[in-house]
């Protein structure tokens, strides 16, 4: 030890008995003590480094950083993370500058922390908040699969199976839901199992379709009226559906023809979880998760003014979209034998349905989409006489919009028959790629394989840009 330094063998005790590394140079970064823990933690003795400058021993890579040289340039404590090579471990380092009465700095005092453990267990719990959520993921799946086998949810696309797992990720949580679609895709399917999923399944599930109410009658509907509100009211009053749903779940469909002066009592509800009924003079506390549905485009509302932003986004927390069913071909086929099995069942008859005409359901753009499609299969079992049903059996809708990519073939002047055919198909693919937007779904038109719209398709040098 210097000359210039001296610790009392009270304070060597003290230094000795911490399970820190202590380090003292002097304000040159010249070491002038190091403390047993520190040779436990760097792995080297405090003969090969008292005496010696820090700038000296990082040259040798005894250490990866030096707080020393941090603390004589920013005359403050600095604290920095390390790494000893000899020893393999990773440090915590404070330095601590202590100055003289002329402000000159004299020492600097360091405290250096194995956090090498402290590593390893942040990194173990990384890796298993990793598996945690693998098997959270894992589970969800599961879920939506027990929820799809108990509740009859029909689905073979990808698109919807990502949908209802979604639903079901969104269910464990208790967020305000807005769900998108167009009328007849299945909105209140997504409901009911995101309502399934959560932790309110065995609570009240009120639905409220706010476009089949009359405005006039909304507000007492939805929020209930205390006795003597108006003329002909109970005069005991009425719970509204809010109240209704207390503990529960309420969901809201076509929560976008909500009247503009309901939305700022729907919006405060939201906001303070409690709703004044009409006339009533007391707030009532709520405890219920809300879920919205609509078919229209709200933000174009906003636009147009009579939907309100604040309302929008109160109701917008968590997003669901379900895709229409034109999107998802591949639902097509089991949702029409799941209809033709359960209304065979209900009418007491025997009706199968032709390749033909599969391909007639699967080309046709449903605008009506699930309900649309269920409404149809309805109207065939009990129309249709014959067992098997064709494509003549068919309202004219489903094979005027399939004729309407298959035109009469006109043929201006004589060409060779090959020629012709050449024509006719070229301009039949290009027609229904177009109006499709996939060889899958063209190929359903046109009665053919995909494989042969695919392999036509090149070889008549059309582009193809397929969304199977």
């Amino acid at each position: 030890m210097g000359k210039e330094f001296h610790l009392s063998e009270e304070m060597q005790e003290i230094l000795e008995s911490s399970y820190d590394g202590i380090w003292i140079t002097d304000g040159e970064g010249r070491v002038l003590y190091t403390n047993s823990a520190n040779e436990r933690i760097s792995g080297f003795s405090r003969e090969e480094v008292v005496g010696k400058y820090t700038e000296e021993l990082l040259e040798k890579k005894m250490f990866s950083n030096s707080v020393v040289l941090e603390v004589i340039s920013k005359r403050k404590s600095v604290t920095i993370m390390g790494y000893n090579y000899l020893s393999k471990k990773h440090v915590l380092i404070t330095g601590n500058p202590i100055f003289d009465k002329h402000n000159n700095l004299v020492r600097i005092v360091n405290n250096i922390r194995d956090i090498t453990d402290l590593n390893n267990i942040k990194e173990e719990l990384e890796n298993k908040d990793k598996i945690i959520d693998q098997q959270k993921n894992e589970l969800a799946h599961l879920r939506s699969q027990q929820i799809h086998k108990n509740h009859h949810i029909v689905l073979n696309s990808l698109q919807m199976k990502q949908t209802v797992e979604q639903a079901v990720r969104v269910g464990m949580f208790d967020s305000t839901v807005l769900i998108l679609g167009e009328s007849g895709a299945g909105k209140e399917v997504i409901t009911r199992t995101i309502v399934e999923a959560s932790e309110r399944k065995n609570e009240p599930f009120i639905k409220v379709n706010c476009g089949a109410i009359p405005e006039n009658l909304l507000e007492s509907e939805l929020f209930g009226y205390d006795k003597g509100a108006f003329t002909g009211a109970n005069q005991k009053g009425k719970m509204g559906m809010f109240e209704l749903a207390q503990g529960g779940t309420i969901f809201l469909d076509e929560v976008a023809e909500i009247p503009l002066n309901l939305q700022v009592k729907l919006l405060r509800v939201i906001l303070e979880r409690e709703l004044m009924r009409v006339g009533g003079t007391k707030p009532i506390n709520l405890d219920v998760r809300i879920i919205a549905a609509t078919n229209k485009n709200i933000e174009e509302m906003i636009n147009n003014g009579i939907f309100r932003e604040d309302l929008y986004y109160r109701l917008n927390v968590v997003t669901i979209e379900v895709p229409p069913l034109r999107e998802r071909v591949d639902d097509i086929p089991v949702l029409v034998n799941y209809f033709l099995h359960y209304f065979n069942s209900k009418h007491k008859q025997n009706k199968v349905i032709s390749t033909k005409a599969m391909e007639l359901f699967m080309s046709y753009s449903w605008p009506g989409n699930v309900r649309e499609l269920e409404n149809a299969i309805e109207n065939m079992v009990v129309l249709v006489q014959e067992e098997v049903v064709t494509p003549t059996h068919l309202r004219m809708k489903f094979r005027q919009e399939t004729d309407a990519i298959l035109p009469k073939v006109k043929v201006n002047g004589l060409l060779t028959l090959k020629d012709a055919v050449y024509q006719v198909e070229e301009d039949l693919i290009k027609k229904a790629l177009r109006k499709y937007g996939s060889t899958r779904k063209a190929a359903a038109a046109l009665g053919v394989d995909q494989s042969t719209i695919v392999r036509k398709a090149q070889k008549l040098n059309i582009s193809i840009s397929d969304n199977d």
